[in-house]
Parts: C-alpha cells; structure tokens; sequence
C-alpha cells in the first residue's frame, strides 16, 4: 500500500484522482486531549483495483506536506467526495483548511432512506452490500503514534475502498428509486460552515438547565461563553475546563472570589486558581451585572397537558406505517418531539418540508385535518379517506 508524506506526491494522486467521477476519504484523528480534532491520517481510494488507487496520506511523518492539492480536489466540482458518517471528518478539513468538500456525499445518510434502518454503521454496510468484513483488531489504535504496523495501515484503508462499492450501491439505488434529492436536502446542514463552528456568545444554548430565571442563564452565559473562549483559544477540551455540572453549580453559587471557588463541589482543581479562576469569577460578575434588557430568555416550553395525547399517538402509528412502506428510517423523517409539536399545531416544522412532506407531512397534516382515518389491514396499516358531512 501507498502511503503519502510528500506535498509532490499527494499533487499527483490528486491529478489522477480528477479521472475519476469519485473519491473516497476517511481520516483516523485524536480530539480526547484537544479542543480541535489532531488529523493523524487520511485515506483516499478511487475506483480500481491498482496500488495507484488507494492511498493512505501520513501528515505526521509529513509534517512538511501540504495538503491544498488535496483541498484543491475538494473544490473540484466535477467529482463527488464521498464519506461515510463525515461531520467529524468534515469539521476537520474546514478547521484545517477552511474548506467543505464539494460534492459531498455520505453513505451513512444515502443508506437511511435506502432501508438500512438509522444512523447505519460502516461495517454494516460492508457487511450487506459487499458481503465483506472488518478487521476490528486495530479499532483502539493510537492514531498519532508512529510507526503504524501493516495491519494498522490495512485496517485504515479499507475505510476507503470498501466504500467504493457501497457507494456506488446506494448511488445506483437512489437513482432508482428517484430519491436522490432526498440525499441532497440532508447533505444542506453539512455543507454550511456553521454547522462546524461553535460560537462562544451562543454555547450557553447547548447547557441543559432546569431553571429558566433570566438572572441565573445569564451567569450560564457568561461562564459558557468563557469556557468556550479559553477551550478554543488554548486548544483544551471544554470540560477539562470545567464540566456542565461545575458550570451549573458556580451559576447558582455565584462566586465572588478564590474562596468562594474553594467551596465548589464539582469544580475541578486546576480550574480554582489562576486564569480559569479569574476568568470564572469576571464571568459570574457579568451575568449579575447585565441590564435587564439584555438578559437572556429560555426558549418558551411546550406544554405537554396541551398535547392531544390521541392525536400524537395517530401520527405514530401514521409514520411507522410510513417509513415502513417507504424503506426510510423513522428518526430521519421526523422525531417524537416533532410529532408532538404537529399534534399541538405546529405547521412549520422539518417533518412537513421537502420530501419529507411527501413521504409523511401531506398525510399527516390530512389526518390533523380530520380528513383521513387509520385502518389496521392485517399486518400493515392504511389509510382510509373519511366522507365530510
């Protein structure tokens, strides 16, 4: 197998790639001691069978290497990058490289309104569409250690070349079946840079709190605002800052000084002195100093006692017999939540957009209606028109 470590080489694998209508690309990467993902390796494979077609590209022992061919061929509009499962590897290569590959295409979506069930793994993809296998031995490698041992590289690799034939699987199917618009509606959130960058002024959104006071997610602001700031900036995962709970206990305690920090339950050690202490002391100091026009506001919360419990229960049944008959996973076409904010009168939801409204929305917006009934039909369900009066 090719392994790449120099700019030149990666430049002519991506010039051959561009004879291809496809690539395939994986990337092995370590994020547990950083903010940011550390790329350790990349695996590349076009259609064939030759050494030439499926490469591994080391940026470690090619600390030298630069990788814009690479990032050049993901701007190359006249072949599909091919992923499977890629937010991980895609927020990768924008941080790296300020870039999203495009055409993008990910197996693991492409299989969910194919009937491969959700959130579809690899090996079982390899397993029911190449009738191949996996070797599981070097699942917990160290990707950033060096040298990487042949059964190490093999196992890197067929991340890519397996994923060729499932690629050009559910390609096939898609067309088909004409659902491939379907694929290209899911793939709008992995196209767009926000979806990569957490904006520290909007971090406080992603803390589950139990109480909603203005007051008090104003210090949850403050203080997540500050984790993120110091966890990007210094490239530390956020919680070796300080966890969800430690934030929610200093929201409540609010701190004024190193010796109420002390008293903390959850706080780690390291966070009660220096520029983690002083910075959660200012930001605690922030929140209880914000104007009352700028505090912030909880989402408003659904009341479920407003919920048509019966009516819910409907456009469950509805969607199972639906996703069934489709062959489409349930979770991709619409949640429980949402299904309940259908039954409290919400028309603006993802389940009633795009395909989705086709596959499911129409019918259950008539079901709402009272227009149609449901039918048990031995095994399966249908629906039946009801006669308005």
């Amino acid at each position: 197998m090719k392994t790449l470590t120099t700019t030149e080489d990666l430049a002519a694998f991506c010039e051959h790639a561009r004879e291809f209508d496809y690539v395939t690309v994986d990337t092995e990467f370590l994020r547990e001691r950083s903010y940011y993902a550390k790329l350790c390796l990349i695996q590349l494979a076009v259609a064939g069978e030759g050494e030439d077609d499926a490469v591994l590209v080391d940026p470690i022992v090619g600390s030298d290497m630069s990788l814009e061919p690479l990032y050049d061929l993901f701007r190359d509009p006249n072949v599909v990058k091919v992923f499977h499962a890629a937010r991980q590897d895609l927020e990768i290569f924008y941080v790296e490289g300020n870039v999203i590959p495009a055409p993008l295409f990910d197996t693991q979506v492409a299989a969910m309104v194919c009937d491969f069930g959700e959130q579809v793994g690899y090996e079982t993809l390899v397993r029911k569409i190449t009738k191949g296998s996996v070797d599981k031995s070097s699942r917990f490698t160290d990707w950033s250690r060096r040298p990487l041992s042949d059964a190490q590289k093999n196992y890197a690799l067929a991340d890519v070349t397996h994923l060729r034939e499932i690629y050009e699987y559910l390609s096939a199917r898609l067309d088909r079946t004409k659902r491939r618009a379907w694929v290209e509606e899911e793939m709008d959130v992995l196209r767009r840079p926000e979806t990569y960058v957490i904006d520290p002024d909007d971090a406080w959104k992603r803390v589950k709190v139990r109480s909603t006071a203005p007051r008090f997610l104003a210090i949850v602001r403050e203080l997540a605002r500050f984790r993120e700031t110091y966890a990007q900036t210094r490239n530390v995962p956020r919680s070796r800052v300080f966890k969800d709970d430690a934030l929610l206990e200093l929201a409540s305690t609010k701190p004024k000084n190193a010796n109420d920090l002390g008293k903390s339950r959850l706080l780690l050690r390291e966070a009660r002195k220096g520029d983690i202490a002083d910075g959660i002391i200012a930001a605690v100091e922030a929140g209880l100093v914000c104007p009352d026009a700028d505090l912030p506001r909880a989402a408003p919360q659904r009341d479920k006692g407003q919920i048509n419990a019966a009516l819910a229960d409907l456009l469950r049944v509805l969607l199972k017999a639906k996703a069934e008959k489709a062959g489409v996973a349930q979770k991709l076409i619409a949640t429980a939540s949402e299904l309940d904010d259908i039954a409290l009168g919400d028309r603006d939801g993802l389940a009633l957009m795009g395909w989705r409204a086709e596959v499911f929305g129409e019918d259950a917006l008539r079901l709402c209606r009272g227009e149609v009934a449901l039918s048990a039909d031995g095994a399966s369900v249908k629906i039946v028109e009801l006669t308005q009066a």
